[in-house]
């Protein structure tokens, strides 16, 4: 026999432990001491000294009778206690089968419960209803309709973004207003109510601007070939002569602070036409503010150059003359006057007054021809002329002296064309005597 292998034991018999079998007596003797040559398996077991087996409780009276068994159930099993007496007016609950009240109940997870309604244990679970499913075209026409609203909302706000971008770096691309929209109408500036103080008369008349221009220049101009021998032809001189005096008094005119504006001029043979109705027929010429238009005569220019050509210097006189009213017009000299000699308390007064105006027309004429007397030719026997008409005009000594002496006349013919500036032409500062 190999060393390894061993004999196997008996094992303990039925009750081998129990009080009085076999396994209840020591294998030792007790009180012999243990060696260390003595077997583990040979100790014996702490010595309990327990004797024979006898009942625990104490013993049951003879006299006590048996208790009897409850009323016979047919789903009674065993005895139980009686249960709680119930309540005074308690309702009684109703047991199914014959059982009466107090009787044992059976209990165990296979039963079956005698009072009503639902079991309280049962072999089989209850039925539950489980998640409600839906079909599948039904799951998925939901899930194509939620992709599709996610997908807009990401298009959308792409093109927000895209929009607010392309805005931002090139905003004049948008108009601001869409073609069929009416434009807003952009509302009137604030009027703002401004009060401007009147110039006075004696300011206008003494310290016009006109004063300050300096001399008058030299345009490009020539006396006219025409040859004013019919009325046809005294028209068409002093058409000629015209763009002359608008070029030479138009800048200065505007330099002085004003605007300017072109007169009008129109031949008649009696008194009477346009706005200045009523005058006289004593007259040559004469200038209407009303309607800024220069007023001729021509038969006594016809008249006066068949007999001598050199008297057309008198056209070159008349118109330059006419055309000085008109100027003083532009610059408020002609109203401004007119008004203080309006309301000149005597008539000696208020000659006065017409003749400062008349003498300053005069002056303004003379300076023309002088700035432009080698344009019109104005040299020679034709100076000659102008000079001795300067001598012998004047009013007439009989007649209301409105547009001054002959000395007066001469006075300021001269001065102006010996300066040919406006600023020697000043009338109204001058001493009465001067404007007699």
């Amino acid at each position: 026999m190999a060393d390894d292998e061993r004999v196997p034991t008996p094992g303990p018999t039925i009750g081998h432990f129990l009080p009085g079998g076999a396994g209840d007596q020591p294998a030792v003797p007790v009180g012999t001491p243990r060696t260390a040559l003595t077997p583990a398996e040979t100790v014996n077991r702490r010595q309990l000294g327990l004797g024979k087996a006898r009942p625990v409780g104490a013993e049951i009276d003879p006299s006590l009778k048996k208790a009897a068994a409850l009323p016979s159930d047919p789903e009674y099993r065993g005895f139980g206690a009686p249960p709680a007496a119930p309540l005074a007016d308690a309702p009684v609950t109703p047991l199914r089968g014959g059982r009466q009240i107090g009787g044992a109940r059976p209990v165990g997870w296979n039963t079956t419960p005698t009072r009503t309604g639902l079991p309280q244990f049962d072999s089989q679970p209850p039925d539950l209803k489980g998640p409600r499913r839906f079909s599948r075209p039904i799951v998925g026409l939901l899930s194509a309709l939620a992709l599709i609203v996610v997908a807009g909302g990401a298009y959308a706000g792409y093109k927000v973004i895209d929009s607010y971008d392309r805005t931002v770096a090139n905003p004049l691309t948008r108009p601001m207003v869409r073609a069929s929209d009416k434009p807003v109408p952009v509302p009137p500036p604030p009027t703002v109510t401004k009060t401007v103080q009147p110039v006075p008369d004696a300011v206008r008349l003494r310290k016009n601007g006109l004063y300050a221009v300096g001399k008058l220049p030299s345009v490009n101009c020539a006396l006219p070939k025409v040859k004013p021998d019919s009325k046809t032809n005294v028209l068409r001189f002093y058409q000629a002569v015209l763009p002359c005096l608008h070029e030479t008094w138009e800048p200065l005119v505007l330099k002085a602070g004003y605007p300017f504006r072109q007169p009008k001029l129109v031949l008649a043979t009696k008194a009477g036409g346009g706005a200045c109705s009523g005058k006289s027929t004593d007259w040559v010429a004469y200038y209407c503010g009303a309607d800024e238009t220069m007023t001729m005569k021509w038969e006594q220019a016809v008249k006066y150059y068949k007999e001598d050509p050199v008297t057309a210097v008198n056209l070159l006189t008349t118109i330059s003359h006419e055309y000085s009213h008109h100027v003083q017009l532009l610059t408020n000299i002609l109203i401004s006057s007119a008004s203080q000699e309006g309301w000149a308390k005597t008539k000696a007064a208020e000659l006065e007054w017409s003749r400062r105006l008349e003498l300053q027309a005069d002056c303004l004429g003379a300076a023309f021809l002088s700035a432009n007397k080698k344009a019109l030719d104005l040299e020679g026997e034709r100076l000659r002329f102008w000079v001795y008409a300067t001598k012998n005009g004047g009013d007439d000594p009989k007649k209301d002296r409105d547009h001054g002496s002959r000395k007066s006349a001469e006075y300021w013919a001269t001065r102006g064309f010996a300066t040919a500036d406006p600023a020697s032409c000043n009338t109204y500062t001058a001493p009465a005597a001067k404007v007699s």
